[in-house]
């Protein structure tokens, strides 16, 4: 039977389980990438794996996320990970050499390969053919300790492509247009796979934009096939031998498909506060801008950078606009300084930070009270900026840079794509690994970096109080807020529990301590965006035993379930009006019900019961009656 491309790549990498739809599946993992707002956790788990050497072909850990050195928990965090890269034989990427997933891209990314990194934009490397996936810290430290990552296997959507952009468009308005027709949740259960003839009018760049932003239709991955464009993208980098043609079988079969024609797309534009909130930027009127932002894993390619420059060239950035530029890599950095491009943007009146992910994470760069925002980023969740109060317009680089020159927002200009494509390296940034018996025998640990809270075997009946109840799509931004004055503590869960929730309420921590823990009851896609688990990991410190919602984003989902948190689901979603805060409910007979799929809730407080269920594997529950994924993965072979 003819497979789609993703299929072929599973079945060349499975170890164990079936190619079903639904099923879970056991994946062979030759590479896995870090970033250090989530990579302490990751080697803390590593270590506690007690492993001697890693199980897969390649592993780099970068830093890039939290850069501000304001104090010392940063510069601590970052040598505890270089640490960790000496001890155990990682690839190192110092501070400014760029972003994990356009280095990625540039450097180590190859066709056919699986990759697992914990950050939910791993996924930029389908742009190379790869199958990448985004995944919790813990998933992570497996795979590098024992070689492997366990997935329900996802459905596949097929997005046919045809035509080819507009002068004044970039792959950033096929993201956007396909996040318009399909919104935040129409990727769920899916990996997207890009064919047809359109998909040749794509560089890699932008067919790694595009799969980036696939994190935020909650699409596991998505995937381009590895083609002559991917040959010559390696060529370029020196890496030719790294190419392998791939795509799918003709006449496969597709579980779900959507057409675009890529010459009717125009320039389009994400409103606040949510990534498919999206029209076209003709369609809004007069939206006088304050600040301006390019760069993040999404667009910050040397192409895209050079865009900006041609539309820059000969103009002044508008006085009452900050424009601010982060390159994705110090490979473009480098390029842009050499061929003028540089000295362009800052005669323009343009802002150059460093080779960093920056404000698409709220490092820095929040706007002013109420200010208006353009971003290339990803992400437009409310007070991810760092500024509460502001509107968060994502757009992409032609249309960023336009509205920068006349003030507000107005459609990009035409570039000449000619000048887009040129690469370079800078190898300086780069630690490599020793031979074993060189290597550090000990850890770095400064102050900030505190033990990761552990779960007991689960009880077979929990009684607890509801803490918070809360409507569809909370992000994992919502549940530990992500911003400049945070992102310093990401190694310490004790600090970061005081901040739980606070988008939401003003008091989480209070109501969990009170209670000494309890339950969260949810609405759909609960913990979308992020793959941080942290957004787990603080619920546990604080007592959490589980989470009852409409339906889960997938990545938190492996995160409760990691750090032994019941994901359990309404078997009506009536249910959920039937229960509020402060109610008491009692969980009976959970290790039979976890079993069967199904539990049955008592209400105490009003004297009722609702069912609900577990939609998990023999491998969840395993995980969840010994306390956590930790607690089983330590001994565990396949």
């Amino acid at each position: 039977m003819p497979k789609t491309l993703t299929y072929k790549l599973i079945a060349s990498h499975l170890l164990d389980g079936d190619l079903e739809a639904g099923k879970e599946v056991c994946l062979k993992i030759n590479q896995t990438l870090t970033q250090d707002s989530t990579g302490t956790m990751v080697y803390l788990q590593l270590e506690a794996l007690d492993v001697d050497k890693l199980a897969t072909d390649l592993s780099v850990a970068y830093i890039d996320h939290n850069m501000l050195q304001a104090g010392f928990e940063n510069a601590d965090d970052h040598a505890f990970i270089q640490s960790a890269a000496e001890k155990y034989g990682l690839i190192f990427s110092k501070p400014g050499g760029g972003i994990c997933h356009q280095v990625h891209l540039e450097r180590f990314g190859r066709p056919g390969a699986t990759l697992i990194g914990s950050d939910s934009h791993t996924p930029t490397a389908g742009g190379l053919g790869s199958l990448a996936i985004g995944a919790g810290g813990l998933d992570v430290a497996v795979a590098m300790a024992k070689g492997f990552y366990f997935l329900t296997l996802p459905k596949v959507y097929e997005v046919y492509l045809k035509g080819s952009l507009k002068a004044n468009c970039n792959a950033k308005d096929v993201i956007l247009t396909v996040l318009q027709k399909l919104s935040v949740k129409g990727g769920v259960g899916y990996i997207m796979e890009y064919t047809g003839p359109g998909v040749q009018n794509l560089s890699v760049p932008d067919r790694a934009t595009i799969c980036n932003m696939g994190a935020e239709l909650g699409a596991t991955s998505s995937i381009f096939p590895s083609d002559q464009v991917t040959r010559d993208f390696l060529r370029a980098h020196h890496r030719e031998g790294d190419f392998l043609e791939l795509g799918p079988d003709p006449g496969a079969s597709y579980d779900a498909r959507l057409e675009i024609d890529l010459s009717a797309i125009e320039p389009m534009v994400a409103k606040p506060h949510s990534p498919d909130a999206v029209v076209p930027v003709a369609e809004i009127d007069s939206l006088k801008v304050d600040q301006v932002a390019i760069g993040s894993c999404t667009n910050s390619s040397y192409a895209d950078l050079m865009a900006v420059a041609q539309i820059l060239k000969g103009h002044r950035v508008h006085p009452d606009v900050s424009l601010v530029i982060s390159p994705g890599s110090a490979n473009v950095l480098k390029m842009l300084a050499e061929n003028g491009a540089l000295a362009t943007m800052i005669a323009s009146g343009a802002r150059i930070l460093e080779s960093a992910c920056g404000p698409c994470i709220g490092m820095g760069q929040a706007p002013k009270s109420k200010g208006i925002s353009l971003r290339t980023f990803n992400r437009n969740f409310k007070g991810r900026s760092g500024t509460k109060d502001a509107q968060i317009y994502l757009v992409s680089p032609q249309t960023a840079a336009s509205s920068a020159i006349k003030g507000y927002l107005t459609p990009g200009q035409e570039v000449d794509p000619s000048s887009l494509s040129s690469y370079d390296h800078v190898n300086d940034y780069f630690i490599y690994p020793k031979e074993k018996d060189q290597r550090r025998k000990d850890l770095a640990m400064g102050p900030n970096i505190k033990p990761f809270p552990l779960n007991d075997p689960l009880e077979d009946q929990i009684q607890k109080r509801v803490l918070l109840k809360v409507q569809d799509n909370v992000t994992t931004d919502d549940i530990v807020p992500s911003h400049a004055g945070l992102l310093p503590y990401r190694s310490n869960i004790p600090h970061l529990a005081h901040y739980a929730f606070t988008t939401l309420v003003d008091d989480f921590y209070d109501r969990a301590k009170k209670n000494n823990g309890g339950f969260i009851l949810a609405g759909d896609n609960y913990g979308q965006g992020s793959s941080r688990e942290h957004a787990a990991l603080v619920p546990l410190y604080l007592g959490v035993k589980a989470v009852l919602a409409k339906s889960f984003a997938r990545i938190h989902r492996s995160n409760l379930i990691n750090s032994g948190i019941l994901p359990l689901t309404f078997a009506d979603p009536a249910s959920y009006d039937l229960v509020d805060p402060e109610d008491e409910l009692l969980l009976d007979n959970l290790h039979e019900g976890l079993a069967k799929g199904q539990i049955l809730a008592f209400n105490k407080t009003k004297g009722l019961a609702f069912s609900l269920e577990f939609k998990g594997s023999p491998r969840e529950l395993a995980i969840l009656l010994a306390g956590g994924n930790l607690n089983y993965s330590k001994h565990l072979e396949v």
